[in-house]
């Protein structure tokens, strides 16, 4: 993987990522952080792929422009919180807190996101473990360790060991979309695939799962517009 420079106007930036599995040339332009990923197989000439995205270019651009603006975590700023909207002020607090629809942060600006990042963890560790054990309770089985990460590409996943990853954003979102990550998860310990059979523990788990598995199609891109 490199890094190379379109001159265009304005110039652009390319991640050059080669994949064995890649059977043609593709360019991607991320909505997350406007990272743009140009993907070669192992064999491709990569002076041809690279004249294919300077024609790409313009079409770059465009991409680019329509990319959802970040929010910094701030002091002012305003965060979803369980899925309600909240404001982040300072406050007599050792770390930060909620407090009558306020998110309440030490008075410490250079600390805030930090505050605020360890905060939405430990929600999220607290609903996760509880939505999990409740779930599988129900189905008579035990998960391992839950691990919390900040991914991209999955809101959670369960490994072969039964060992849970979620993603911490989720803390963010509606209660009803962590609860039904956590039973999609938990179901991976029955079965560990996306069958039938799969989808009707889901069902059983969590009546509904529909709302909530469109909203995280819809909304869950937005999560990643706040920077810690």
């Amino acid at each position: 993987m490199g890094r190379v420079v379109l001159k265009s106007d304005p110039s652009i930036e390319i991640t050059l990522r080669r994949s064995p599995r890649a059977k043609r040339i593709s360019l991607r332009v991320s909505e997350l952080d406007g990272r743009v990923t140009l993907t070669v197989s192992r064999a491709s000439d990569v002076s041809r792929a690279l004249d294919f995205a300077e024609e790409k270019s313009e079409w770059i651009h465009r991409q680019l422009s329509r990319r959802i603006p970040p929010i910094e975590v701030r002091v002012g700023a305003t965060i979803p919180v369980g899925g309600r909207q909240t404001v982040i002020e300072p406050g007599p607090v050792r770390k930060a807190a909620l407090e009558n629809g306020i998110l309440v942060v030490p008075h410490r600006p250079d600390m805030v996101a930090a505050h605020v990042k360890a905060f939405l963890k430990i929600s999220a560790r607290s609903e996760y473990t509880e939505a999990c054990r409740r779930y599988s309770d129900r189905l008579s089985l035990r998960f391992g360790r839950i691990t919390l990460r900040d991914t991209r590409s999955r809101w959670g996943s369960c490994s072969s060991r039964g060992d849970l990853m979620f993603s911490w954003r989720l803390a963010m979102a509606p209660r009803d979309v962590l609860d039904y990550v956590a039973a999609h998860e938990v179901a991976h310990l029955a079965e560990m695939n996306h069958s039938s059979e799969f989808w009707a523990i889901v069902a059983r788990l969590c009546p509904g799962y529909e709302g909530p598995r469109a909203w995280l199609r819809v909304d869950g891109r937005a999560l990643h517009r706040y920077r810690f």
